[in-house]
């Protein structure tokens, strides 16, 4: 699923594919906000994003499953 994370006081958001649902994602989020922890995201290459769970602005989550691209037959 491709996400799309906004910081507080950032300019730019961080955008990165990750196997996690939705709801994966959601209860990470309540978690760490309710601990007032950090927020930690791994994509599909193992990657690690921590953010202070009090700054994300936003989490835009895309599709779950990613449309082919080309024009491959059928």
């Amino acid at each position: 699923m491709e996400i799309k994370l906004g910081i507080a006081d950032v300019a730019r958001e961080i955008s990165l594919e990750t196997e996690a649902s939705a709801e994966e994602l959601g209860a990470q989020l309540k978690s760490a906000l309710a601990d007032d922890g950090i927020l930690e995201i791994t994509d599909t290459k193992g990657r690690k994003v921590l953010v202070p769970a009090r700054r994300v602005g936003f989490i835009e989550l895309g599709s779950a499953h990613a449309r082919p691209v080309g024009f491959g037959a059928v």
